[in-house]
């Protein structure tokens, strides 16, 4: 049996959208709290000067280090591929809402 981690808890890779369009891509294990210190100017130096920033796309992931891999992987992808994920994340969004 695989475990998470310690605490069974996974993580999140995530990609925000700041208020100058352009996109921050991060990982963490509690979602809210860290998109909440980004919006506090108390996260990362790229966000501070582009406030606010709002959450566009999350992915789970079982454990920290698989969405720090995870997160290294979507940060090297074009601005379009980004963009592409997400909407594709968001079109299955609507898709599973939609009766």
């Amino acid at each position: 049996m695989k475990r998470t981690n310690r605490r069974g808890r996974g993580a999140v890779v995530y990609i925000l959208r700041c208020a100058d369009g352009t996109l921050y891509t991060g990982a963490a294990k509690d979602l809210a709290r860290r998109v909440a210190e980004h919006n506090r100017g108390a996260g990362a130096k790229y966000t501070r000067g582009r406030l606010p920033v709002s959450p566009v796309y999350a992915e789970p992931c079982r454990d920290f280090p698989a969405a720090l891999r995870r997160e290294s992987r979507i940060k090297r992808l074009s601005r379009k591929r980004k963009l592409a994920l997400v909407f594709r994340a968001t079109a299955r969004e609507v898709s599973f809402a939609s009766p």
